[in-house]
């Protein structure tokens, strides 16, 4: 039978809006669009990428409540306020998914308030980070 988990951090916008973090359908697991506030001192960092930083601390966090890691994300959606942050951005994102390689969509629309400078949103696959990976490079 499959199981569902679905993981809450107490945020208030979970409960007024009604989602989970995460939700976990067997080994398939789902995170929420997240942005860069701290969980605990529900501070928001001002710039892109110390809003990034914090994101993917937060997406680390909701990953490993459910037994996994960035290393089993397969596909990541960002969101970034203003387009001339994209490419700093992104670079960081490369740091994180250096040899993790998920599909990735990029996006820059208004985000749900003004302070928000980026959001991601991750699908992963419990395990994929021990697959048999293979590379198909279509440039070649």
């Amino acid at each position: 039978m499959t199981q569902i988990v679905k993981v809450k951090t107490g945020s208030k916008l979970e409960e007024v809006a009604s989602y989970s973090r995460v939700v976990a359908v067997d080994n398939w697991i789902y995170v929420s669009n997240t942005a860069g506030r701290h969980p605990e001192t529900k501070e928001m960092p001002e710039g892109a990428i110390a809003q990034t930083e914090q994101i993917f601390s937060n997406i680390e966090t909701a990953l490993k409540a459910v037994d996994s890691s960035l290393s089993d994300v397969v596909c990541s959606r960002v969101f970034i306020q203003n387009p001339e942050d994209t490419n700093e951005v992104m670079a960081f994102i490369g740091t994180k998914f250096r040899g993790v390689d998920p599909t990735t969509t990029v996006t820059c629309p208004p985000l749900g308030s003004s302070i928000y400078k980026v959001e991601i949103e991750v699908t992963a696959f419990r395990g994929a980070s021990q697959a048999d990976i293979k590379y198909i490079n279509l440039a070649d």
